[in-house]
C-alpha cells in the first residue's frame, strides 16, 4: 500500500479484537492523541463475547498498577477479592507449598476479578475516549499490508467502510485472522486437556485463600471471589471433562469434593459450568510488516499459573508507550524492532515456566512423583525462593512498562 486508499478514515492504529487485552490497549491509547479504530465482531455483553464470559481472572499487582494508571481500578475494586495465600499441593503425595502475603511484605499476591467487571470497566472508559473510532460488532472482510500502511474493510450491518492505518494489532484470539494474513506462522501444543469452570460457594469463608492442587485428573485450581465465592478451574482429559459436563450439580460437586479434598471446606452450592480447550500456542515472531501480535494472538498459555492476561496486558501497556512515546509513524520498523525486544524475555520466561508446571505435575514416570514433592517442599522451606515467585506479576525480564509501575504512559 503507498497510499491510503481513496475516501478511506485515516487512523494511526487498528486494533483488531476487542476482548480485554485489546479493550486494555485501545484504554491506554486514550488522551494520548494517537488515533485509534477498535474492531470488534460480538457486542460487550453478549452471550457469544468469550472475552467477557462467566469467567474470572487473577491479576497480579503489576496488572493492579497498570488499571489504577487507565483510571478504571475504582470500578474494579468493589468485585476484586484479594488472594492473601496460595496453598500448592500434589494430591496423594507429601510435598506442598505456602505462600502468605504478609510475609512477603505486600497486602496481597493479587485480586480475582469476574470477566464482565473487566470489560464494563474497560469498555465505559473507552465510550469516553476522545480519537477512538469504535465498530462493534463489525467484521474485518478485507486487510490489505503494505509497507506504507495498512488498508482495512470493515462491515458492519449493511455498511462497508475502508480504513486505513500506520499499523494493524492482532488481539483477535488464539486463531488470529490478523496473524495469518500477516504471514506469521504459530505453533500449537495439544495439551488435552478441557477446564471445566464454575463458580460455587463452600461452607467454610475463603480469608482470601488460593489453592493448586494437582490431582491424577488434572490440576484444580480454587480461587476467591468478593462476596464469599469460589471460582474452580478444572484441567482434565476431554472425556472426563465431558462427563463433568454431564452431572447434575449434585454429582459434580461431589466429584469435585473427592478430587480436590476439604481444604475450601464443603462445596454447597453450584454455579453455571463452562469449557474451553488447553493449548500451548506461540506465534514465531511478535511483529511482522506494519503488524504486532498481542495477548492470545501472540500466546496462548495453560490456565495453571494464571499468568496468560497478567502477560497480555503486560504486552499491550509496553506497546501503548512504544507508540505514545513521540509523535510520527506508529508502525515504523525501529518501533516494532523495540517494541520485541523489550518484551522478548518476559515472553519466554512466562511461557517457560507455565508450560514446565504443566509438564512437571503432569509426569507420571517412577520417581518424578517423589523428586516433585521434595522440590515443593524444599520451596516451602526457602524465604528466597518465596519471594522470587511473589515478583513473578513485575515480570520476568525487559523493561517494566511505565503503566506498570503505576505511572502515565508517557512522561
Amino acid at each position: 500500500m503507498s497510499a491510503a486508499p481513496q475516501g478511506a478514515t485515516e487512523v494511526d492504529v487498528a486494533i483488531v479484537g476487542g476482548g480485554l487485552v485489546g479493550a486494555s490497549l485501545a484504554a491506554a491509547l486514550a488522551g494520548t492523541g494517537v488515533r485509534v479504530l477498535l474492531l470488534e465482531s460480538v457486542p460487550f455483553g453478549a452471550a457469544g463475547q468469550p472475552s467477557f464470559d462467566e469467567r474470572t481472572t487473577a491479576l497480579g499487582n503489576a496488572s493492579r498498577r497498570i488499571f489504577e494508571a487507565l483510571g478504571v481500578w475504582p470500578a474494579l475494586a468493589p468485585e476484586a477479592a484479594a488472594i492473601r495465600s496460595i496453598h500448592v499441593s500434589d494430591a496423594g503425595r507429601f510435598g506442598f507449598a505456602r505462600l502468605r502475603a504478609q510475609e512477603q511484605g505486600i497486602e496481597a499476591f493479587g485480586y480475582v476479578v469476574p470477566n464482565r467487571t473487566l470489560g464494563a470497566a474497560l469498555w465505559g472508559k473507552l465510550h469516553q475516549s476522545p480519537h477512538l473510532s469504535l465498530r462493534v460488532p463489525a467484521r474485518l472482510a478485507r486487510l490489505d499490508i503494505g509497507a506504507a500502511g495498512v488498508s482495512l474493510e470493515v462491515e458492519a450491518a449493511a455498511t462497508t467502510e475502508v480504513f486505513s492505518a500506520r499499523l494493524v494489532v492482532a488481539a483477535d484470539g488464539a486463531h488470529s485472522q490478523v496473524r495469518a494474513a500477516a504471514g506469521i506462522e504459530a505453533g500449537v501444543e495439544d495439551y488435552e486437556q478441557v477446564a471445566v469452570v464454575a463458580n460455587l460457594r463452600s461452607d467454610e469463608p475463603h480469608e482470601g485463600r488460593a489453592f493448586e492442587r494437582f490431582t491424577a485428573s488434572g490440576p484444580i485450581a480454587m480461587l476467591p471471589l468478593a462476596g464469599g465465592g469460589l471460582a474452580a478451574i478444572w484441567a482434565t482429559a476431554p472425556a472426563h471433562a465431558q462427563r463433568l459436563l454431564a452431572l447434575d450439580d449434585a454429582a459434580y460437586l461431589t466429584e469435585l469434593q473427592a478430587a480436590f479434598g476439604w481444604r475450601a471446606g464443603r462445596f454447597t452450592q453450584l454455579g453455571r459450568r463452562g469449557s474451553y480447550e488447553l493449548r500451548l500456542t506461540r506465534a514465531a515472531a511478535p511483529v511482522a510488516l506494519r503488524t504486532v501480535l498481542i495477548g492470545n494472538a501472540a500466546q496462548a498459555l495453560h490456565p495453571v499459573a494464571g499468568q496468560g492476561f497478567n502477560l497480555g496486558l503486560r504486552d499491550a501497556a509496553m506497546l501503548a508507550e512504544v507508540i505514545a512515546a513521540e509523535p510520527g509513524d506508529a508502525g515504523a520498523p525501529e518501533r516494532l524492532a523495540r517494541f520485541a525486544a523489550w518484551r522478548a524475555a518476559d515472553r519466554s520466561g512466562v511461557v517457560r515456566f507455565t508450560d514446565s508446571l504443566v509438564r512437571l505435575f503432569g509426569d507420571t514416570r517412577p520417581g518424578v512423583g517423589l523428586i516433585r514433592n521434595l522440590g515443593l517442599l524444599a520451596f516451602d522451606l526457602s524465604p528466597q525462593a518465596k519471594s522470587a515467585l511473589a515478583r513473578v506479576s513485575a515480570g520476568f525480564g525487559g523493561p517494566v512498562p511505565r503503566l506498570a509501575r503505576g505511572l502515565p504512559v508517557r512522561p
